[in-house]
């Protein structure tokens, strides 16, 4: 088995999405994470195993990421490898036969149309192994706090990348905490600081997706 999680933590550390697909070149021709998924399950592997077998290699690619070691295009090959194993484990999540470590909203903060650093956020934390919920773009406090409402136990991710929405980032934070102070809200953005983060009353900002994978994990612990 644990032969099964490291061949599916390379294929998605290195972005080897199936067989046909060129991409890594030295792993031409060579079966990817669609095909070893699907293998192992017909084998009789468990779906835990080829789950832990994602979150350790998007781990590493969320580390590497955040070191400027690989680049967005990268990140968003390991998406794509990650997205071929968890379509065959999509039956066993709906089932309740995987469990989830919990529950992450993220979207896009009400006036910001960019979806770039979310979905990269939305992936990455996906791939550690909980259920990420995507709310879109130009979001607004009041969804924001009817999702919460439904999901109860959930963690919020806000995004921002224009300094002009930044102040509906706060008002959707401070809203948010008013009925839901128990509940951990991340922001993140390029126009974002640490600073900014504790003004607005948000538990947590990291410059990179790693990052809130991190925080995200040591609140289950």
């Amino acid at each position: 088995m644990q032969e099964i999680i490291d061949k599916i933590a390379v294929c998605i550390e290195l972005g080897k999405i199936s067989k046909t697909t060129p991409f890594p070149p030295h792993m031409k021709d060579q079966d990817g994470a669609d095909e070893i998924a699907a293998a192992a399950l017909q084998q009789g592997v468990s779906p835990d195993a080829l789950l832990a077998g994602c979150m350790q290699g998007m781990e590493r690619v969320g580390k590497q990421f955040s070191e400027n070691l690989i680049f967005v295009p990268n990140l968003l090959m390991s998406a794509a490898a990650m997205n071929a194993v968890m379509k065959h484990l999509k039956p066993f999540l709906e089932s309740g036969a995987i469990k989830r470590k919990g529950t992450f909203l993220i979207g896009t903060v009400a006036g910001d149309l960019h979806d770039l650093g979310k979905n990269l956020v939305s992936m990455t934390i996906k791939g550690g192994g909980f259920e990420v919920i995507d709310l879109g773009v130009d979001v607004s406090t009041e969804k924001f706090l009817n999702a919460v409402a439904e999901h109860p136990g959930c963690s919020v991710g806000i995004s921002a990348l224009l300094t002009t929405t930044m102040v509906n980032m706060e008002k959707t934070v401070k809203t948010i905490k008013e009925h839901h102070p128990d509940v951990k809200v991340l922001v993140g953005g390029a126009p974002v600081t640490e600073n900014f983060c504790r003004q607005i009353g948000a538990d947590f900002y990291s410059p990179n997706p790693q990052g809130a994978v991190d925080y995200l994990n040591r609140l289950v612990a």
